[in-house]
């Protein structure tokens, strides 16, 4: 995935739309607000290739239903994947929610001397209560004055946990969890909640045997460069744990080579599966490799006897960040020829 199609956070700074005074002595204030969560995020947060989390501050403040309409416009076109509304002051606060129930939604009210922000969060966390949307309220514990930022320590520290949160959420949203395997040693946590992940998650589960990563290694299909670049590295930078076994039980140095090999072999070919490889393309002539949707995770064994093969070991979910999952993808360096020992369409279930 590229830096520029991650989701973003939206910031939506609300304010008391009465106007002759009113208004007016808030916009500073609330535009303040908006501007200080937003490079607090920004600054302290990353996405999984390490560039800062993107926020979209409203163009407005939101005093009213019309704002709140262009506000929801604004985040549709940005692809905010949740919102955070912070407010100084009393808000016809009906008129002027997010009632998106799709994405995650936070309030901060701002515990201040003169402007009842923190008013404001009882009545729209109440409002978000009666119609069944969930709300992560946030609220300073102690008073501040009027000119103060209101970031003390607390209020910081839940917004950080807000965000990551809800970027985990959006991160996940539309994406697979791709089961290398079944239940592996009779570990019911082994199964998938696939109602779990639709409900809560917006993802589908998506399942293939372990036996697919026996067919990728035997026909050659992965990116041999790639590996042989990632042999290196793990055998100079791997250190291999003490051979507890018996001296009868143990494999000769030659077979340890084997499986360190396949290992490496192993974990390549998982990532393709759940990101693709345009390394992959000049093998599939018309046909082009993919990951299943793309896939998030890898995990599970195989099944629950025993196998020498070391892929009686699950593959570990992957760190990599996830990406469009196809032979285009632009995030990936351009595609190198390797030969494998046939032809072979790259998909992600044996022919």
């Amino acid at each position: 995935m590229s830096a520029a199609s991650y989701p973003a956070i939206g910031i939506r700074p609300l304010i008391d739309g009465r106007r002759r005074g009113v208004r007016e002595s808030l916009e500073d204030k609330t535009a303040q607000l908006a501007k200080d969560v937003a490079e607090l995020i920004s600054s302290h947060l990353t996405y999984p290739d390490g560039s800062p989390v993107r926020c979209v501050v409203s163009e407005t403040a939101i005093g009213g239903v019309a704002e709140a309409n262009r506000c929801k416009e604004q985040f549709r076109t940005e692809n905010v994947c949740a919102d955070l509304t912070v407010t100084a002051s009393w808000n016809y606060i009906t008129e002027v929610l997010d009632l998106d129930p799709s994405i995650p939604h936070a309030i901060w009210g701002f515990n201040g001397t003169e402007r009842p922000g923190a008013v404001t969060l009882a009545a729209a966390a109440a409002a978000y209560n009666m119609l069944g949307i969930p709300c992560f309220g946030i609220y300073g514990h102690d008073v501040q004055d009027a000119d103060d930022s209101g970031l003390t320590d607390d209020v910081v520290e839940n917004i950080l946990r807000y965000v990551r949160a809800a970027l985990g959420v959006g991160l996940m949203k539309g994406r697979s969890y791709l089961s290398i395997g079944t239940v592996s040693m009779g570990i019911a946590g082994c199964r998938v909640p696939e109602q779990f992940f639709v409900d809560y998650l917006g993802m589908r589960a998506e399942y293939i045997d372990m036996i697919e990563i026996d067919r990728r290694i035997a026909h050659g299909i992965y990116d041999h460069e790639e590996y042989e670049t990632a042999l290196a590295w793990a055998r100079e930078n791997l250190t291999i744990g003490e051979n507890r076994n018996p001296e009868a039980n143990r494999f000769t140095q030659e077979e340890y080579d084997e499986q360190f090999d396949y290992c490496i072999k192993m974990l390549l070919i998982g990532r393709d599966l759940m990101e693709g490889n345009p390394a992959l393309a000049e093998w599939a002539s018309s046909r082009r490799p993919r990951a299943t949707t793309p896939s998030r995770r890898a995990s599970r064994g195989s099944g629950s006897g025993r196998t020498t093969s070391p892929t009686g070991t699950s593959s570990r979910p992957s760190s990599t960040p996830p990406s469009t999952g196809t032979a285009s993808d632009p995030t990936r360096s351009s595609p190198r020829r390797a030969t494998p020992a046939t032809p072979w369409p790259c998909s992600s279930t044996p022919s």
